[in-house]
């Protein structure tokens, strides 16, 4: 049997940043998302969302691929949010996102980033988080 830890921290927006995760939404969404990814076979470690957007840490499986596992959180998530009639407008999430490889020892570090994430955006907007974050690891210039 191989032994495999992949750590991935994934960020991905509402289409168009819209502020559509709401107080009440946030925890249904979230332990949905756990459920649901639970039934999949996917490993949520720790995630956290605001709302715009939403950071996931996951464990990655060795059958399993990043883009996959994307898919399965953002259509399920999505998908069950608009047939429950959660929000008021048409949930959707951004087509893009962020997957960026965390090792061992840093871990302990994301999780708490992604668990200050309403404190964090206090002081700066996803808008600019995403923008760094594109910067930081080489994706843009």
């Amino acid at each position: 049997m191989p032994y495999i830890r992949i750590w991935i921290h994934l960020i991905w927006a509402t289409k168009q940043r819209e502020k559509i995760i709401t107080r009440s939404l946030k925890p249904k969404l979230l332990a949905h998302m756990r459920e649901n990814a639970k039934r999949q076979k996917i490993y949520i470690d720790f995630l956290n969302c605001t709302a715009d957007h939403i950071h996931i840490t996951v464990s990655v499986g060795g059958m399993q691929s990043v883009s996959r596992i994307v898919r399965l959180l953002k259509g399920e998530s999505s998908h069950w949010v608009n047939e429950n009639n959660l929000s008021k407008l048409k949930f959707e999430w951004q087509d893009d996102y962020i997957a960026l490889s965390v090792s061992e020892s840093q871990i302990d570090r994301v999780r708490e980033y992604i668990r200050k994430q309403e404190e964090h955006h206090r002081r700066k907007n996803f808008d600019e988080e995403y923008r760094e974050f594109l910067e930081k690891f080489g994706f843009i210039k």
